[in-house]
């Protein structure tokens, strides 16, 4: 029973047509899944992913009128996402800076080159380059080339004011296993350990940096609600009862019909959830038209109209 890599990350934003044209055209991902937040269906919840909506590539956002994040530690602090080579990197670079989308150089960071940059709200944010490893699914309609698509998911960065108790959970309860470290970018005074899930590598890896010299965030638009990690579909029971065992609080079971999952926060707050890959987003959709009406699971199926006439069109 173990952890298999990210499954996606959930962030926030206040702007849901600006968030749409960012992420579907500046940088050339799927929407796979128009939905509403299953607690909160005021709220749109859009999930962009490869071409195939495949676990592992996909970051969400709930649609929320808030102010901006304070950034701070207690957070999820930055989302990788991958691509495959140094080529691709240099085409990114020349392609945010045509959008005028800021960004820094690119940079060798634990043993890889990245590029950081942030989307319109500060969502913090890293091209990666994965070495090509693993399948990779591009979106034909995407205005990204296929060789230059992104990928998916990884590596996922966390910042928390003590690790003690935070490596327990993730080496005791989530199976880890810490592999190395690195001086954290920006507060190079601090430290960022690397934690392996699975076969490793920047789809299965978490980081965390120790910071307590930061403030708490405060959550907002362009932060992070929660990271969720993989599991096969046949160790969704397993997993509840590990929880359940060690008496970790948590959700229990909680069906979100393309894929279950369980949440709990470790103990510095932060938000995760073990999710399944299946059954999948073409649960309810064509695989060719992934994302292009609103689709409701079927407890929220009845209130399609009162929930279709609250949400805004996304422009």
């Amino acid at each position: 029973m173990q952890l298999t890599g990210i499954h996606h990350l959930t962030a926030v934003t206040a702007d849901a047509s600006g968030n749409h044209a960012f992420y579907t055209q500046a940088l050339g991902m799927r929407l796979v899944k128009k939905t509403v937040n299953q607690d909160d269906v005021s709220a749109y919840h859009l999930f962009y992913a490869d071409g195939r909506g495949s676990p592992g590539t996909d970051i969400t956002f709930f649609d929320w009128p808030v102010e901006r994040e304070q950034r701070g530690t207690h957070s999820i602090s930055r989302t990788g996402l991958r691509v495959n080579g140094e080529k691709a990197l240099h085409w990114w670079k020349d392609r945010l800076s045509s959008l005028n989308i800021a960004h820094q150089p690119i940079t060798e960071r634990d043993g890889r080159l990245m590029l950081d940059f942030e989307d319109f709200e500060g969502q913090r944010l890293s091209l990666v380059d994965d070495g090509g490893k693993g399948e990779a699914h591009p979106w034909e309609r995407s205005p990204v080339p296929a060789e230059y698509q992104i990928r998916g998911l990884g590596p996922i960065t966390i910042s928390v004011p003590d690790l003690h108790y935070t490596e327990l959970v993730l080496t005791k309860i989530m199976g880890m296993a810490r592999v190395r470290d690195y001086a954290t970018p920006g507060n190079e005074e601090t430290r960022t350990y690397v934690y392996q899930m699975g076969a490793g590598g920047p789809a299965a890896e978490l980081h965390v940096s120790v910071e307590p010299n930061l403030p708490i965030a405060q959550p907002g638009a362009g932060g992070v609600h929660h990271v969720a990690f993989r599991i096969p579909d046949a160790d969704y029971k397993a997993w509840a009862e590990r929880l359940n065992h060690v008496r970790m609080p948590s959700s229990g079971p909680v069906d979100r019909f393309w894929f279950r999952s369980l949440y709990f926060r470790e103990p510095n707050g932060i938000l995760f959830e073990i999710a399944t890959d299946g059954p999948g987003f073409a649960t309810d959709e064509s695989m060719e038209h992934l994302g292009e009406t609103l689709s409701l699971p079927p407890f929220l199926e009845g209130r399609r109209q009162q929930i279709e006439a609250d949400l805004r069109p996304l422009a």
